[in-house]
C-alpha cells in the first residue's frame, strides 16, 4: 500500500496532464506531495527525500510555467518531471541517502534494518527506480526530437519501466531475505 500513496502524486500528474494543463498538473501533484509530507510530519515519521524533492521540484516546474514560460510543450514539461525525479533519486545515491531507506526504516523490523545487505538492497532497489525513471526520460526526449513517432510508444515503455520497478521493489527484499537466510545457513557455525 505504501508504494501506492508514494505514487499518488505521479499518477494524479500523469491522469490531469491528459485532461487539463500541465501547470494545473503539476501544481496539483506538488499538492500532493506537500500533504504526504503534512501525514508523515503528523504520524511522527520522517520527511523523505523523494516527497520534499518532488514537491519541490513539481512547484518549481509550475512557477516556471505560471511565469516564465507558459507556451513551453507538455513533452517538455514531461522531460522536465522526468530529469527532475532522475536526479532526486540518483542525488539521494550520491549523498549516501538512497530515497528506499527511509520508506524501508519505517515499514521493515530493527533486527531486518540492522541485517548487513539492507543497506545493500536499498540502493538496488533505488537504483532500479533511477533506471527506470532514466528509461522513461528517454522515451519523452525520443518523442521530443523525433516527433513523428507515436506517443503510446512513450506511454509503453513509461507503463513497463514503471512497472517493472514496482514489480523489482516487492520482489527483491524477498530474494535478498532468502539469499542472506541461505549465506547464514552455509556457515561453519551455522
Amino acid at each position: 500500500m505504501t508504494i501506492f500513496l508514494i505514487l499518488a502524486p505521479y499518477g494524479v500528474y500523469t491522469f490531469l496532464l491528459l485532461v487539463t494543463s500541465a501547470t494545473v498538473s503539476v501544481f496539483a501533484a506538488s499538492a500532493i506531495c506537500l500533504a504526504t509530507i503534512a501525514v508523515d510530519v503528523m504520524r511522527g515519521r520522517s520527511v523523505k527525500i523523494l516527497a520534499a524533492g518532488s514537491a519541490m521540484l513539481f512547484a518549481g516546474i509550475g512557477l516556471y510555467l505560471a511565469f516564465a514560460h507558459p507556451a513551453l510543450s507538455e513533452l517538455a514539461v514531461k522531460v522536465s518531471v522526468d530529469a527532475g525525479i532522475f536526479l532526486i533519486s540518483l542525488g539521494s545515491m550520491l549523498v549516501r541517502r538512497p530515497f528506499t531507506l527511509q520508506y524501508a526504516l519505517e515499514e521493515v523490523p530493527a533486527e531486518t534494518a540492522g541485517m548487513p545487505g539492507f543497506l545493500r538492497a536499498n540502493y538496488t532497489i533505488t537504483a532500479a527506480w533511477t533506471a527506470a525513471t532514466l528509461l522513461m526520460m528517454a522515451a519523452n526526449v525520443v518523442l521530443l526530437y523525433v516527433p513523428g513517432l507515436p506517443i503510446w510508444s512513450s506511454l509503453a515503455i513509461a507503463f513497463a519501466a514503471r512497472n517493472s520497478a514496482i514489480y523489482f521493489t516487492k520482489w527483491y527484499p524477498e530474494y535478498r531475505r532468502i539469499k542472506d537466510i541461505a549465506a547464514a545457513a552455509a556457515l561453519p557455525n551455522g
